[in-house]
């Protein structure tokens, strides 16, 4: 991937589809119409892409939605494919999930840090004679009946781009969701989160992805690819790079008690403020929306990546056929059908998990730990909350492919 804007092509004035921001969802998105034939500009106001891990999860709907556009295999081939997710209460085990049997060419959950996604997703756009426009900031949108007209703000000067559709793919603090006029409904959590990948003498090794209920509180640990591994913890006063004592705090409270777990190195650290909103729509005239600019909720379950590139490989099926149908409306009234669905589904249930990880009552936690431990002995319903966190119970809210889609009615 060219990220030099210097040496980057120009500009074009016009294009059919403008996607704002080259995360891994308007990445996806610009490989779906880049194989589709379909002229498109991807932009986004980073000189270049993050170096840093945070999003660490794809399940296998997600990975059967990359097989689409081609780029499961690499994906898969550089991750760590793990089998096992276990929720303990300290020690103790309350639900034991075996991903192997997912009813998916992917039966697993792919650990893999997002810097590396991002890079195995540009590798591709370059491959397919693609390029990211780095240093350009949309600043301004309008819209007719007919196109809609972005001001930008380039290395070179100001510029404008007129586009059929406008993408965006700009994050939770989205101006293309401002410029169209839709509300953002949901609210805040009360705690922060941290997010920190570490070196460290792990009690359970890289087995299994482990998260524990304590009384102090939530945390995550999951094994990384490099060796590493993933802590994501609620916290109330967390600073903003938690140190290597501020994660073994976070341990010690709330991991195993029978074999203490050393930190020894944070490679990475952060803190976020969390949201749980959805778009009250998913279009507007020729703005349309996805990612975080659609929906932002807990980390809990690793969700929110997934459904970002999900509703990316979805609107890439449908945008190529938006545009040359004199239905494109009814087309692009299904992305929105589908999607905002499956973010609500996402919403629930990761601030299921996240209120289940934030009961603060001894009598909360003892029904918790209840409800998880009668779960795990009733294999129907430890199949349907399994389907749930690997997201094929919502393989339904995704379009059907074209070539499927007519054969369904012949």
């Amino acid at each position: 991937m060219n990220s030099n804007p210097s040496i980057a092509p120009p500009i074009p004035g016009e294009t059919d589809v403008l996607i704002v921001g080259a995360g891994p969802t308007g990445m996806a998105l610009a490989i779906a119409l880049r194989n589709a034939g379909v002229n498109h500009v991807l932009i986004d106001k980073l000189p270049q892409g993050l170096n840093t891990s945070r999003a660490g999860v794809i399940h296998a709907n997600t990975l059967e939605m990359l097989d689409r556009i081609g780029v499961a295999r690499e994906l898969a081939a550089a991750g760590l494919r793990m089998k096992h997710f276990t929720l303990r209460d300290r020690d103790r085990a309350l639900l034991s999930l075996d991903f192997s049997q997912l009813p998916s060419p992917h039966p697993y959950v792919l650990m893999l840090p997002q810097d590396e996604t991002e890079r195995i997703l540009s590798a591709r756009i370059t491959a397919l004679g693609g390029v990211i426009h780095r240093n350009v900031a949309a600043t301004s949108v309008t819209q007719d009946a007919a196109s809609a007209c972005v001001s930008l703000s380039t290395p070179n000067g100001e510029a404008q781009i007129r586009a059929k559709y406008v993408v965006g793919a700009d994050g939770m603090h989205s101006i293309i969701r401002t410029a169209a006029g839709v509300e953002f409904d949901g609210g805040t959590y009360e705690d922060s989160f941290v997010l920190a990948d570490v070196n460290m003498d792990w009690a359970y090794g890289a087995g299994e992805v482990s998260l524990f209920f304590s009384p102090a509180g939530m945390v995550v640990v999951a094994p990384m690819p490099n060796g590493t591994f993933r802590v994501v913890a609620t916290a109330e006063n967390a600073p903003e790079h938690p140190t290597k004592d501020d994660i073994q705090k976070l341990i010690d409270a709330r991991g195993p008690t029978l074999r203490r777990s050393t930190v020894t190195e944070v490679r990475w650290s952060s803190r976020f403020r969390l949201h749980h909103r959805v778009a009250r729509t998913y279009r507007a005239g020729r703005l349309i929306l996805m990612g975080d600019a659609a929906h932002v909720h807990s980390p809990a379950g690793g969700q929110g990546m997934n459904t970002g590139i999900v509703d990316a490989i979805s609107l890439g099926e449908l945008l190529p056929e938006a545009l040359r149908s004199p239905n494109a409306d009814s087309l692009l009234d299904t992305y929105q059908q589908l999607r905002r669905p499956a973010a609500v589904k996402v919403v629930a249930l990761a601030g299921g998990l996240t209120g289940m990880a934030t009961a603060r009552s001894p009598l909360k936690r003892a029904f918790r730990n209840l409800v998880l431990r009668t779960l795990n002995v009733l294999p129907p319903a430890r199949h349907k909350f399994l389907m749930n966190l690997s997201g094929l119970s919502r393989k339904n809210l995704a379009p059907m492919p074209a070539a499927l889609r007519t054969a369904s009615v012949l």
